[in-house]
C-alpha cells in the first residue's frame, strides 16, 4: 500500500479514539468547556446511557456566531495562543480537540448566544460534515447536543457497555468535576429522571452538604483537614485511618482545580498513610495540590487526566511529608474521635458527642483567580470537646484507669463515659515512636553484653541483614556472622537489654529477609524499629497495676499517631454515657 495523506474525517476519528473513550469522556470534555466559559450552572441530560443523547447546557460566556465554525475545527481554541501559554496552562481545556473529535463519531449540534448579544446561532456536525451556522433562539450560554455516539464507528460501538454501566461512569465523572467547583450548580438527568441535583454552594454548610452528597455523610465527621503551605500548597481532607476502605473508590485528586488520576500523587498519599493504615486497606481523601502552572505539564495525554511534574521527586516528597505530618496528629485528645468507632443506631438525648464540621470557602477556585486559600486554617471550626476542660487537664483525654480486662484491655473512666484501650497495640505505638525519635537523633544508646549471644537464622536471612549492617549499628546493635547460619550479637539497644534478644533478632531478620517489614518505611532501620516495638510491647495476660496503666494512657496522649498501632489497628475507643444508656434502655 502506498504512503498517502489520510482524509480529515479519518484523522478526526483517530484523534477521537484518544479523547473520546466512552460517553463519560464526552460529558467530561463538555463540562470542562462550560467551566472554562465561566458557567455558574450546568445541566446535563442523558438518554440511553449516553449513546442516545448527551446534552450539556450552561450559562457561561457563550460563543459568537462568527466563531462557531472555528469551534469544531481541530486545534482551534480560545485557551492558548503561544508556547508560553502552553507552558502555563490555567484552563481545563486547551488542545482544541474535543468538539471536532465528538463531531467525527456522533451527531453534534451546538447552539450558543454570546454574552451581550441579542441573538444566538447554531450549527450541526454529523460524521465530520458541517452544516450552518444559522440564527437560533437561545439564552446567554451554550448548549451542546451529542446524539448517536459512535454511530459511524461500529468497532467502537461494540465496546460500549450496558446502559446502567455507561451511565454509572457519567455519574461518577460528573460528581468528580462537581466536587472541585461547589460554587457551580449541577443537574444531571437520565432518561428524563433527575439523578443528581447540586445547588450552587457558597456557605460552609452548603459545601459540606455537597461533599456529603457525593462521597457520603460519614466522610467529613471522620476526616482531618489538611492545610500545608510553602512553595506548593496542599489542602483538603484526609479520612482517618479508621475510615479506610476496601478499594480506592474514595480518592479524589485535583491539581490547580483539575481532576486528575496521577500515580505519583497516589503513591505519595499511600506512603503518607503507611504508618497508620491496616494492611490491605485504602485511605479516603479529597486533596487539591496548588502548584505554579509552569512546573506541571498538563499536555501529557489528550484526556488531560495524567500529568508530568518538572520536579516529580520534590512534589512526591512534599505531598508525602504533608500528609504524614497531618496524620501524626491522630492521637487521643479532647474532642477527638475514638480510633475504633462503635456503631449505635441513634444518639440518646443529651449526649455530648456532636462534632462540628466546617469547610473552607473557595474550594475549587480557578488557579488564575486571586481567590483566598483553599481550605484555609481559619475556616475550620473547632470540634466540640467531649469532656470538660478542667477534668481533661487533670486526667488527660483518656481519663483514669480503673481496671484491666482479661489481661488485654485497660478500662478507664473519663467525664463522658468509658474508655477502652488495647494495651499491647497502644504500647507498641508508644515504643515505636520513641525508637524512631531516638534513631533520628543519631546513634541510639547501646548495651554491651557480658557474653556474645549466638542466634541461629537461615543463611539468606543473615545475608539480608548484613546488607543493612550500618542501619543496625545506628540502632545500637553490634552484629557479626559466626557461621553460615549463625549470628553473633555483642551489643543491643539499651531499650532491649531486659528483653528476649534472640527472639527479637530472629523476628527482625526474618521480616527483613522476607521484605515484610511492619511498615515498609524508608530503609531497613524503620522496619527493624517496627518489629522491635511489636516484639517488645506489653503482651497479653500481663497484669498491670493502676499506676502502670495510667502511665501508658498519659504516654498515649503525648505520642503521635497513637490512635493506631504500628500495624494500623485502632488502639482505643470510647463508650459515652449516652451510648451506655442506650444499651440499658435508660430514659425510656
Amino acid at each position: 500500500m502506498p504512503i498517502r495523506v489520510l482524509p480529515a474525517t479519518l484523522i478526526d476519528q483517530i484523534a477521537a479514539g484518544e479523547v473520546i473513550e466512552r460517553a463519560a469522556s464526552v460529558v467530561k470534555e463538555l463540562i470542562e468547556n462550560a467551566l472554562d466559559a465561566g458557567a455558574r450552572r450546568i445541566e446535563i441530560d442523558i438518554e440511553a446511557g449516553g449513546t442516545g443523547l448527551i446534552r450539556v447546557r450552561d450559562d457561561g460566556g457563550g460563543i459568537a456566531a462568527s466563531e462557531l465554525p472555528l469551534a469544531v475545527l481541530r486545534h482551534a481554541t480560545s485557551k492558548i495562543a503561544s508556547l508560553e501559554d502552553l507552558e502555563a496552562v490555567a484552563s481545563l481545556g486547551f488542545r482544541g480537540e474535543a468538539l471536532p473529535s465528538i463531531g467525527s463519531v456522533a451527531q453534534l449540534r451546538i447552539a450558543s448566544r454570546a454574552r451581550g448579544q441579542v441573538s444566538g446561532a447554531e450549527l450541526a456536525v454529523a460524521g465530520g460534515q458541517l452544516s450552518g451556522p444559522r440564527p437560533a433562539a437561545h439564552p446567554e450560554g451554550t448548549t451542546v447536543e451529542v446524539r448517536e455516539l459512535f454511530f459511524n464507528v461500529p468497532a467502537r460501538r461494540k465496546f460500549v457497555r450496558s446502559e446502567p454501566t455507561e451511565f454509572g461512569h457519567i455519574l461518577r465523572q460528573t460528581e468528580r468535576l462537581a466536587l472541585a467547583v461547589p460554587q457551580v450548580g449541577f443537574r444531571l438527568r437520565h432518561n428524563a429522571r433527575v439523578v443528581l441535583e447540586l445547588p450552587a454552594a457558597e456557605s460552609e454548610a452548603a459545601i459540606a452538604a455537597r461533599i456529603a452528597r457525593i462521597v457520603g455523610e460519614e466522610f467529613l465527621p471522620r476526616a482531618l483537614p489538611i492545610d500545608e503551605g510553602g512553595a506548593l500548597q496542599l489542602r483538603g481532607w484526609l479520612g482517618l485511618p479508621t475510615a479506610s476502605r476496601a478499594s480506592t473508590d474514595l480518592q479524589y485528586w485535583y491539581v490547580n482545580g483539575r481532576a486528575v488520576r496521577d500515580r505519583l500523587l497516589a503513591s505519595a498519599a499511600r506512603l503518607g498513610y503507611r504508618d497508620v493504615l491496616y494492611g490491605g486497606r485504602y485511605p479516603a481523601y479529597i486533596l487539591d495540590l496548588r502548584i505554579d502552572p509552569r512546573l506541571v505539564d498538563v499536555n501529557a495525554h489528550p484526556s488531560k487526566l495524567e500529568l508530568r511534574f518538572r520536579d516529580s521527586r520534590a512534589v512526591h516528597d512534599y505531598v508525602f511529608r504533608a500528609i504524614e505530618r497531618t496524620l501524626a496528629r491522630t492521637r487521643p485528645e479532647a474532642g477527638a474521635l475514638p480510633a475504633a468507632v462503635l456503631a449505635f443506631p441513634a444518639r440518646a438525648p443529651g449526649a455530648s458527642e456532636a462534632r462540628s464540621v466546617a469547610l473552607p470557602l473557595g474550594f475549587g477556585a480557578r488557579i488564575s483567580e486571586p481567590s483566598p486559600a483553599l481550605w484555609s486554617r481559619s475556616s475550620f471550626a473547632a470540634v466540640e470537646a467531649l469532656a470538660p476542660a478542667a477534668l481533661a487537664a487533670a486526667e488527660g483525654s483518656l481519663g483514669q484507669a480503673i481496671a484491666q480486662l482479661h489481661g488485654l484491655y485497660i478500662l478507664a473512666q473519663d467525664a463522658s463515659g468509658l474508655v477502652i484501650v488495647d494495651m499491647h497495640a497502644a504500647h507498641e505505638r508508644v515504643l515505636y515512636e520513641a525508637l524512631k525519635q531516638a534513631h533520628g537523633s543519631g546513634r541510639a544508646a547501646s548495651q554491651q553484653l557480658l557474653e556474645p549471644l549466638a542466634v541461629t537464622c537461615e543463611a539468606h536471612e543473615i545475608d539480608a541483614l548484613l546488607e543493612q549492617l550500618e542501619d543496625f549499628a545506628r540502632l545500637g546493635f553490634d552484629l557479626e556472622r559466626l557461621a553460615p547460619r549463625q549470628l553473633a550479637v555483642r551489643a543491643v539497644p539499651a531499650l532491649l537489654a531486659q528483653n528476649d534478644v534472640p527472639q527479637i533478632i530472629r523476628a527482625v531478620v526474618h521480616d527483613l529477609a522476607e521484605g515484610q517489614g511492619v511498615h515498609h518505611l524508608d530503609g531497613a532501620a524503620h522496619r527493624v524499629l517496627g518489629t522491635i516495638a511489636c516484639r517488645s510491647a506489653i503482651h497479653a495476660h500481663r497484669r498491670l497495676g493502676l499506676e502502670e496503666m495510667n502511665a501508658l494512657l498519659r504516654q498515649m496522649e503525648q505520642t503521635e499517631r497513637a490512635n493506631q498501632c504500628n500495624h494500623g489497628r485502632p488502639t482505643w475507643t470510647r463508650l459515652s454515657l449516652g451510648q451506655l444508656d442506650q444499651l440499658f434502655l435508660r430514659g425510656r
